[in-house]
């Protein structure tokens, strides 16, 4: 792809998004806007049904006190007195048309059903909530689903206890709540309430009134609402819900469903009041906003459109030129410089990218000498911390050889069979000092070919088994954990049996009271993974981050390239290692392998200075 139709991408990109970020920025705040606006609507509906609940129970609450006070009542008390009830069969009936009330019931003392208006043939009949009912009596009303002949409705109820002689008689009674109830509401614009019974059915066909809407209306919105309606009564919270009543979302209604109970909060649901409000007018604000988006953003593609192709050919040519410049430094002309023309950006770019070139000429030759004198800094560092130890015991030997001579020729020879002896000791020991040196610097490249790792793992365990078992040391369990189905990997085996066995050394030299050497292979995704794992000593956090760095030892005689070889054959096979350790715990060394070849060497060739003493910079 071109710089120009980059460009155009740029631009475009840059007016859609920025278009588009202010459109749902807008669209956000408008719907959080609508949603607030949608809560206090049904927060002050909610307020209004609440007052008119209480006034009208307090209503329905003075009219049952005022039947309780009528003569007949307090005659028909009088008389359930001294036993006589039969003859009121008709009582609660004529007096619920006096006073108005749509549910009226007397109840004596033990709960048995004295009169029934709503339901005469109870009379004689005990009333299964007498005893949830007698509590309530003197308190405001409540609501209270009533059972009647072929159906139940829902109503406000209060109760009030007429107290004529010694047995108590209870007036129950109560109007329905239907759509002259919500005719009291004051409902803003594009706002409608509807009262749903539970009537304890699966379906959400359950005596809807609407202040609003025609029945056929009604039943229509009850099939649309079923998922609220049966949610609601599920959970028995408060719930909102969007309904969709057609294919154009302009149709649809925003529905808060609020669950109503009876006088105890732990009470089965009753009904649930659902308060609706149109989402009309968000939803064409919503539409303005994605026509007026559109417009704006065709608009500014059609600017970027022109905008680039002027940027596209102010910059493509110094660009291009820059681009052919840097290719050749890539590919080693050093020296590639970009002709300057102009003092703007693009030519301040070119004289930049000019002098960098220069100085990246200038930091190699530097970085190159200051490797160079690096290298051998620290190797004579190394190799003057390293041969300090044993020079000092030559010296006090020579220096004891010298006295005995001078002081005493006669005990010279026993003097100097001794200092011989310290003297090859230490002598050797320089040897050793230098042939390790000689060893990690004449490192050789991995000569790969197909190695089993397992044969590896085995035959490096049936080297070391004397050593497990050896006399005057604890023995050691070697267990091998090997992964039948691991295939050959691209490897040398002389240096991966060098390396392993330096693992397995480091180990056993963990473990001087004995222990579990684990030695394991798995196989992970393109790597094949060996574990070398001991129960010994265990190492800090501090020793796990340095344990790899050469010449660092924790150990009284090392020289702190056991593991620094370790790392140097793995790294060379592209691999790499790790390790993972608690004090007393023990140690686990993972090797990870590439399962195929690479073609790439993470060795460097020794500096030409130091070929000369077989010295490798790593």
């Amino acid at each position: 792809m071109n710089f120009r139709r980059k460009l155009l991408i740029v631009f475009a990109l840059t007016v859609v998004l920025s278009v588009a970020a202010v459109g749902l920025l807008i669209s956000a705040l408008a719907r959080r806007a609508f949603a607030r606006n949608e809560e206090e609507r049904s927060a002050a509906l909610m307020a209004q049904f609440q007052r008119e609940f209480d006034d009208q129970g307090r209503e329905i609450a003075r009219r049952v006190a005022a039947i309780t006070t009528s003569e007949p009542v307090v005659h028909m008390a009088a008389e359930l007195d001294h036993g006589e009830s039969a003859s009121y069969f008709e009582l609660a009936k004529l007096t619920a048309q006096d006073y108005e009330v749509d549910f009226l019931e007397f109840v004596d003392g033990s709960g048995t059903i004295v009169s029934s208006a709503q339901w005469p043939a109870k009379f004689g009949y005990p009333e299964p909530a007498f005893a949830s009912l007698v509590p309530l009596a003197g308190k405001p009303a409540f609501l209270k689903q009533e059972n009647l002949q072929d159906t139940s409705e829902l109503g406000m109820f209060a109760v009030r206890n007429a107290k004529v002689g010694d047995h108590p008689l209870y007036a129950i009674g109560g109007r329905r709540l239907d759509n002259n109830f919500l005719t009291f509401l004051d409902l803003p614009s594009g706002t409608r309430v509807m009262l749903y019974q539970n009537l304890g059915e699966a379906s959400p066909q359950l005596s809807p009134i609407d202040s609003s809407s025609t029945e056929s209306q009604t039943r229509h919105a009850a099939d649309k609402l079923a998922l609220l309606i049966n949610a609601t009564r599920e959970s028995g919270r408060e719930m909102t819900a969007a309904v969709h009543w057609s294919s154009d979302a302009a149709d649809d209604e925003m529905f808060h469903a609020i669950p109503l109970r009876g006088p105890v909060k732990t009470q089965a649901l009753l009904g649930i009041l659902l308060i609706g409000n149109s989402r009309r007018s968000y939803v064409e604000l919503e539409r303005r906003i994605q026509a007026s988006a559109l417009l704006v953003g065709g608009g500014g593609i059609l600017l970027a459109i022109l905008m680039s192709s002027w940027a596209a050919a102010r910059v493509t040519r110094p660009v291009e030129k820059l681009a052919h410049a840097a290719r050749e430094v890539a590919s080693g002309n050093w020296n590639a410089r970009v002709a300057v023309e102009g003092a703007d950006e693009l030519s301040q770019l070119a004289d930049s990218f000019n002098r960098m070139t220069a100085e990246l000429v200038n930091q190699k030759d530097r970085l190159v000498q200051a490797e160079r004198v690096a290298a051998w800094r620290e190797l004579a560092r190394r190799l003057a911390h390293e041969l300090k130890n044993p020079l000092f015991p030559l010296q006090l030997t020579v220096e004891n050889l010298l006295r005995a001579r001078q002081n005493s020729p006669d005990q010279f020879d026993e003097v100097f069979r001794e200092s011989s002896v310290t003297l090859l000791a230490e002598i050797s020991n320089l040897k050793a000092i230098i042939g390790r040196f000689s060893e990690f610097s004449k490192m050789p490249q991995p000569q790969l070919h197909p190695t089993d790792l397992n044969e590896a793992l085995r035959g490096i365990a049936q080297l070391f088994r004397a050593q497990f078992q050896s006399p005057g040391r604890k023995p050691i369990e070697c267990v091998l954990d090997l992964d039948e189905n691991l295939a050959a990997i691209p490897a040398d085996s002389e240096l991966l049996h060098r390396a392993l066995s330096n693992l397995v050394l480091n180990a056993m030299d963990a473990m001087q009271d004995g222990g579990t050497l684990t030695l394991r292979t798995r196989q992970k995704d393109d790597v094949a993974q060996i574990e070398v794992s001991d129960t010994g000593s265990g190492l800090t956090p501090e020793e796990c981050e340095r344990i790899f760095t050469p010449y660092y030892t924790s150990k009284q005689h090392g020289t702190g390239l056991g593991l620094a070889i370790v790392q140097s054959v793995v790294s060379d096979h592209h691999g790499t290692i790790s390790v993972r350790s608690q004090p007393g715990r023990g140690t686990t060394f993972v090797v990870e392998l590439p399962r195929s070849p690479q073609t790439s060497s993470t060795g460097t060739e020794p500096d030409a200075s130091l070929r000369d003493e077989d010295v490798k910079t790593r």
